[in-house]
């Protein structure tokens, strides 16, 4: 059901929309069977020992709310996917108890997933804020969805009434304008996530509600879902505006053209050097589709202000000098495609590095970037450029996610009772409930988890509950039907193993082969060099279809028969697994 909006301004109604009984500690007593219709599930699909692909649920009876919608990007260990998204079936089996998906912030790890989410399951509702309903509409627009799911409108003040749940939301700091906790009031407790944030001073836009965090904490939180992104990081992390004074000296400093690489999503770093260029008379050119959109979005929003005069194309930049050009792109984490990249590997169709350039890396690596990072920056070198990246000298870049302070700082604002560590690799999350233990919060009250796990809460305590089942869901353009997992393990095991090729000459009427069977390899063994395998391996695989053949039997059974043969054998000889691909062919009568 759609809620009209109710954008109640009023501090004294505070009280009635966030208060709850706080939960009190009963004697032991005997153990009791629950029932399960009466619990509430919270569990993850998404987010869990992994960075990104956040999503999160909380069910109770026969309704459910989606928390977030995202997207991994895929790693080197996955050639030629493009995303890895969660597994959406225990979501379609369930759908009809589906009441609406909130987001909490319109950054890719969370928002990135629903095209792929509303064409396999029925979302009612999609409660975002008005630049994640921005950003969501565009990508709803380029997959023709926008009339699959009605998109809300919401702010920190906004209420979301089912029969169950009754939900509400405070304002949060984060590297996007407009990033939102989330309140959710069950029958068995109040939940709380985070979303992604960071507690920052002296923001560059709102600044955090601590009010209603602290609030939240003296009228009772059950269970508190937070950001472990930076759990290994100790003390606060920098201010948003100290990288503004870095970047703008960058900019006082730089003779040449200026060239700047960031998060397109980091809405209020781009935000800081598009107003540099403003001070300091620099046009901009951007490149990156994923730029050029988020930057179009922002401005509409309000978010980054410069006059139209300032974005400039191609051909005007070739009337300018250098010191008058700024180049804003894609790339920072050395990504093969993106703008950066081309323009290092001199492929770029309009811009070419020349001695002169000064190249800045606004951003830091995200584990397992480093590598193609450091290809990159070697490139730039080469080529010319002076290469900037952010050290701790610098200031060039600032995480949006809390360190280790910021988030002792939630847990002492929230006050759970229970702690949930989300959104981190294994070893974030467990630091992150170690952290929790040291601001009061009991060891057996934190949740480690996997994605699937599940967390029963009954009456203000909580229990680990039966697993779901999930899976990673591997997306190769825009196939979402899991038919790209299995593409995947067989490029890895091409990639590993290599491919052994049979083929088999028979009669199929007769019974029989006319010829001894052919095995040619590719990527497995070097065939002069292993002659006395190869042989044996035909004469084994031709005793075993000529015995097979004796009888009725199909083809199926032939190719399966041929791998299970050689597949057996060459792991004996060699500890290695290549495809086999039988080949038939059948004697026409």
């Amino acid at each position: 059901m759609q809620e009209k909006p109710n954008y109640n301004k009023t501090r004294g109604n505070k009280t009635n929309k966030y208060h709850q009984r706080k939960n009190t500690t009963h004697k032991p007593h005997k153990p009791v069977k629950h029932n399960r219709s009466q619990d509430t599930r919270v569990y993850a699909l998404g987010g869990l020992n992994e960075i990104g692909k956040n999503m999160y649920c909380v069910e109770h009876d026969n309704e459910i709310i989606i928390i977030d919608a995202g997207v991994k990007f895929a790693e080197e260990g996955l050639p030629g996917i493009d995303y890895v998204i969660p597994d959406y079936s225990y979501l379609k089996r369930n759908e009809h108890k589906i009441r609406g998906l909130l987001i909490t912030h319109g950054h890719e790890d969370h928002i990135g997933g629903i095209p792929f989410l509303l064409q396999v399951v029925k979302i009612p509702f999609i409660y975002a804020s008005p630049l994640a309903c921005a950003m969501i509409t565009r990508k709803l627009e380029e997959k023709r969805l926008t009339n699959a799911t009605h998109l809300i409108r919401i702010d920190d003040e906004y209420q979301i009434k089912t029969k169950y749940f009754n939900i509400g939301f405070f304002k949060t700091n984060h590297s996007i304008p407009e990033s939102l906790g989330i309140i959710i009031n069950s029958p068995n407790g109040r939940i709380v996530s985070t979303g992604d944030f960071k507690f920052d001073l002296t923001p560059v836009g709102e600044p955090a509600d601590f009010q209603k965090m602290s609030f939240l904490g003296e009228t009772g939180v059950t269970l508190l879902l937070s950001d472990s992104t930076n759990a290994e990081v100790p003390t606060f992390s920098k201010s948003e505006k100290q990288v503004a004074y870095a970047v703008q000296e960058e900019f006082r400093k730089t003779e040449g053209r200026l060239i700047v690489a960031t998060f397109a999503s980091n809405v209020h770093r781009v935000q800081q050097i598009v107003e540099a260029a403003v001070k300091f008379n620099r046009k901009i050119l951007v490149f990156g589709r994923s730029m050029e959109n988020n930057i179009q979005v922002s401005r509409q929003m309000g978010y980054i202000k410069a006059p139209d005069s300032f974005f400039i194309s191609n051909n005007e930049a070739k009337k300018l000098p250098d010191n008058e050009i700024l180049i804003l792109c894609t790339g920072s984490q050395g990504e093969a495609l993106a703008a950066l990249s081309r323009i290092a590997n001199g492929t770029h169709k309009f811009v070419k590095i020349k001695p002169g350039d000064t190249v800045v890396f606004s951003s830091s690596p995200i584990p397992g970037n480093a590598s193609s990072i450091n290809v990159v920056v070697n490139r730039l070198f080469r080529a010319g450029a002076k290469v900037l990246v952010n050290t701790a000298f610098n200031n060039l870049h600032t995480s949006g996610h809390a360190s280790q302070e910021e988030q002792k700082l939630m847990m002492l604002l929230t006050k759970p009772k229970y702690f949930f560590p989300v959104h981190g690799e294994y070893r974030m999350l467990k630091i992150h409930a170690e952290l929790a233990e040291e601001v009061g919060i009991p060891k057996e009250n934190s949740f480690v988890l996997s994605n699937g796990d599940t967390i029963l809460l009954n009456k203000g305590t909580a229990r680990l509950g039966p697993r779901i089942h999930v899976d990673d869901i591997y997306v190769d353009g825009n196939d979402l039907s899991g038919l790209s997992t299995a593409v995947l393990r067989d490029r890895q095991i091409l990639s590993e193993d290599g491919m052994v090729s049979v083929l088999i000459s028979m009669d199929s009427h007769e019974g029989k082969l006319l010829a001894k069977p052919v095995i040619i390899s590719r990527g497995f063994v070097y065939m002069k060099d292993s002659f006395p395998m190869i042989r044996e391996a035909e004469n084994l695989v031709g005793q075993a279809l000529s015995q097979l053949l004796a009888g009725k039997t199909t083809f199926g059974e032939i190719k399966n028969t041929t791998r299970d043969v050689l597949s057996q054998y060459f792991y004996r000889k060699t500890k290695r697994n290549p495809m086999i691909i039988p080949v038939i062919m059948n004697k026409k009568q």
